[in-house]
């Protein structure tokens, strides 16, 4: 199946979630995660009028930033991310989800001022079990928060969450509550450079689930642009 009309499939799936929760489907932004794809299947979904594409490789998505003359596609850094990658994608980049430490924020902050441009991120959160993912610990985002309120050029725009690998909907929507109840004990926070407007939350297998518990952007692959292969 190409590439738009599978692009059609998840967009109705995102309108019939939002219709059986009584939510408006413009509310939900879908990020294309495109990594490993080759920049013909990006364009293709462009072209099917999507906007915003999710790269979890610093390298690769400067490469893809670089080779896709497009300035209307929003890029976005969905992985995890080590601190010393974000000077390749500052000049570029349009939203990095996976800001988890202060140090980061003042990485991002650095390499923005210097080319007076402004970043868009979300703090992502630990909301599983699972020692790999990455994100910081719940209890640490207040101070987190309370360090971007004063940033100049990075725009903290919400919070990013990633459930457990399973397909044990219950465990996920549980860990789902859970970001959505965190983003929303911290909206006294929002001021100055946080504005915790969005919530990213949801994939291809769950995305219904995060929809009904209050995602305002889905991540998804595999439902796109088909399975991947890993070399």
């Amino acid at each position: 199946m190409a590439i738009a009309e599978q692009l059609e499939q998840v967009q109705k799936r995102i309108a019939d979630a939002c219709e059986d929760c009584g939510r408006d489907p413009s509310e939900i932004t879908l990020v294309a995660v495109s990594k490993t794809k080759p920049n013909s299947d990006i364009l293709e979904a462009r072209k099917a009028s999507q906007i915003h594409f999710g790269e979890n490789r610093a390298k690769e998505l400067q490469d893809k930033m670089e080779q896709i003359e497009d300035d209307s596609i929003k890029w976005h850094f969905i992985g995890n991310l080590q601190t010393n990658k974000i000077k390749y994608m500052a000049e570029r980049v349009d939203w990095i989800d996976s800001i988890h430490k202060k140090k980061a924020l003042k990485e991002v902050e650095k390499r923005a001022s210097a080319i007076e441009r402004h970043i868009n991120v979300l703090i992502q959160v630990n909301i599983s079990d699972e020692d790999q993912k990455s994100g910081c610990d719940p209890e640490k985002l207040e101070g987190i928060l309370k360090y971007a309120q004063d940033l100049k050029y990075t725009h903290v725009r919400g919070v990013m969450g990633m459930a457990t690998f399973t397909d044990d909907l219950d465990v996920v929507r549980k860990e789902f509550k859970m970001l959505k109840k965190l983003r929303d004990e911290h909206l006294h926070l929002n001021g100055g450079a946080v504005e915790l407007k969005e919530i990213s939350m949801g994939m291809t297998n769950d995305l219904e689930v995060a929809i009904e518990e209050g995602s305002t952007m889905v991540r998804v692959g595999t439902a796109i642009f088909g399975e991947r292969n890993y070399s």
